[in-house]
């Protein structure tokens, strides 16, 4: 169970694994692009949060981890009640496979969260938001367009680690050191709000 505290950046969880601000989160979803192109870069920090979430998860009583079912325009892996999903398009196009998401599993937009690279945050640091526009990022806009509101929760990554402007490094690999750092950061982040 995902278990959020209703503040924007980090702090102790709260007592209730399953509600935020009074609602419960059945989704997670994870941006990126698709394609070994784009993996392991730093626009891809969402995908990386929930593989890294699904790292030791197993799947069933033989121990194996979970397979990602394919739909038309998403991928997912269901842990328990929590559903872990991925847009199959590229983030700037996510809003669509997003709405087919929530509206395939009867889920409300409240219900919903999406773990996205965030680079007005410093890499190595993350910040919980709700109900905030998309500040610029195609991919956030692209849902709030699809979906029709801005009311959902977002884990955002950080990812500034330079003075460069956003589009000159977000689609650049991260260094092997880097991601050490990140995976530190996602454990951080699975420990705080997941149960084991």
């Amino acid at each position: 169970m995902f278990n959020i505290p209703p503040t924007r950046k980090r702090s102790e969880p709260s007592k209730n694994a399953t509600e935020v601000e009074g609602k419960n989160i059945k989704i997670v979803v994870g941006l990126g692009n698709p394609g070994g192109k784009y993996g392991g870069t730093y626009h891809n920090a969402g995908y990386l949060f929930l593989d890294h979430i699904l790292q030791g998860s197993s799947g069933n009583e033989s121990g194996k981890p979970k397979k990602w079912k394919n739909k038309k325009s998403f991928a997912y892996v269901k842990l328990g009640d929590l559903i872990i999903a991925k847009p199959n398009t590229f983030m700037n196009a996510s809003g669509p496979a997003i709405g087919e998401l929530i509206r395939y599993f009867k889920v409300k937009p409240d219900e919903l969260l999406v773990a996205h690279d965030d680079s007005d945050i410093p890499f190595g640091e993350y910040k919980i938001s709700f109900g905030r526009g998309s500040a610029g990022h195609k991919g956030i806009e692209a849902i709030i367009k699809s979906i029709g509101t801005d009311e959902f929760l977002r884990l955002r990554i950080g990812v500034r680690h330079s003075d460069k402007k956003a589009g000159e490094f977000v689609l650049g690999r991260i260094p092997q050191h880097k991601l050490k750092d990140l995976n530190n950061l996602f454990s951080e982040i699975k420990t705080s709000y997941f149960e084991t």
